[in-house]
């Protein structure tokens, strides 16, 4: 596929353009806004002049990624691609009208992908005539520089599809892994225990922002804690994310959005965006708002803190293997390269022992007597049979 087309040039609109460029397709970024457009053009500018000045391309390589991409208002210059993937507001309407009016202007063997995070491709190809054509390519943001693509057919999706997008993406040196069209797919599936656990350690007083943040990087090796990744990523976004994968479970208890980031969200605490998040950025102290609550913690409860939120992320990729969302070894891919987790969760998982994850999930089961901290059928199954592991 040597022409593709983007629409919408935000940051992961132009990001992808950039990917796509860097692997010598010729990319058409189309936008309604003019601003938005010259401002992407801007920033792939100022993106590979930094990477000229790094030493990572040389200048004629500069020069020939940005004459491969050419920025447009005019809808009509997206007909001649031979894939067309949309990175628009995170919105099933607008993604489906989107799809709606591309399949009135490109051939009919353009495939549409979608770039969507969270939503069904199987409902946003509802809107074509021949949802055959459609799929979903999740990049993660910034697009150039995290190395994981999740590749998701929907229901109506061309059987041998997603192993041509696979091929494409990996000829742009990204790392695929292929998802079934469920809420989340894999990496907002299986990640969402990482914040929602996190946000209701704090809820019960047990620690603070800070003190759970740092529990998660000193203790477990994250790069981030879930506070400071929420603050990063948006709460606002992070929250539709969690909204989002909830309703799509039918409102399942393990997927409850919390109050504490619905009431962030209502007052415009979006992050570091915003200034003003879950920590303060506007503050020379960059302090924590979660007050007091966590200080004098010892590592013994910061260790709790670490297996208390380790054991629900585990529960929930045990979970996305028993019902097929992806392979073992795409799931722990997925965590390890799209979200950086230090370790894949499920070999992770055998490190520790299936049976005391399994233990220490009943116990917050009998503990709470919620439906959030049932125990992956999988696991049970697992540990009744005697195995010692995933892999194992």
């Amino acid at each position: 596929m040597h022409q593709i087309g983007i629409v919408g040039s935000g940051a992961m609109g132009s990001g992808i353009a950039q990917v796509a460029a860097m692997a010598g397709c010729f990319t058409v970024v189309y936008d309604t806004s003019a601003t938005a457009l010259e401002r992407a053009k801007s920033n792939l500018s100022s993106a590979l002049a930094k990477l000229t000045e790094k030493g990572k391309i040389n200048l004629d390589q500069s020069k020939k990624i940005f004459n491969l991409t050419k920025f447009t208002n005019t809808f009509s210059e997206l007909a001649p691609c031979s894939l067309v993937m949309e990175a628009v507001a995170e919105n099933l309407e607008v993604k489906q009208k989107v799809f709606f009016d591309l399949e009135k202007i490109v051939s009919t063997d353009c495939v549409l992908a979608s770039n969507t995070s969270s939503l069904s491709i199987t409902s946003i190809a509802s809107s074509c005539t021949k949802p055959e054509r459609v799929i979903g390519i999740h990049f993660f943001n910034p697009a150039p520089m995290m190395p994981l693509v999740e590749i998701i057919p929907g229901i109506s999706t061309r059987e041998d599809m997603a192993g041509e997008i696979k091929k494409m993406i990996e000829s742009w040196k990204k790392i695929p892994v292929i998802a079934k069209d469920t809420p989340g797919f894999i990496v907002n599936r299986v990640a969402r225990p990482f914040y929602g656990e996190s946000i209701r350690i704090y809820e019960e007083g047990i620690a603070d922002f800070a003190t759970i943040d740092s529990a998660m990087k000193e203790i477990g090796g994250f790069k981030m804690g879930p506070f400071e990744l929420m603050d990063m990523i948006g709460n606002d976004i992070n929250y539709t994310v969690t909204k989002t994968i909830w309703k799509q479970f039918f409102n399942d208890p393990k997927y409850k959005p919390s109050l504490t980031q619905k009431r962030l969200v209502e007052a415009g605490h979006f992050g570091k965006k915003s200034g003003k998040g879950y920590y303060d950025y506007q503050a020379p102290s960059n302090s924590s708002k979660g007050g007091e609550t966590g200080v004098g913690l010892g590592e013994k409860d910061k260790i709790a803190i670490l297996q208390r939120v380790l054991v629900m992320l585990i529960n929930e990729a045990a979970d996305a293997l028993y019902y097929g969302v992806a392979t073992k070894e795409d799931i722990d891919m997925a965590m390890t390269k799209g979200v950086n987790y230090p370790k894949g969760l499920l070999k992770w998982a055998d490190e520790i022992g299936i049976e005391k994850v399994l233990s220490a999930l009943e116990k917050l089961y009998s503990k709470y007597n919620e439906d959030r901290y049932r125990p992956s059928v999988l696991l049970k199954k697992l540990v009744r049979e005697g195995k010692k592991g995933f892999y194992i």
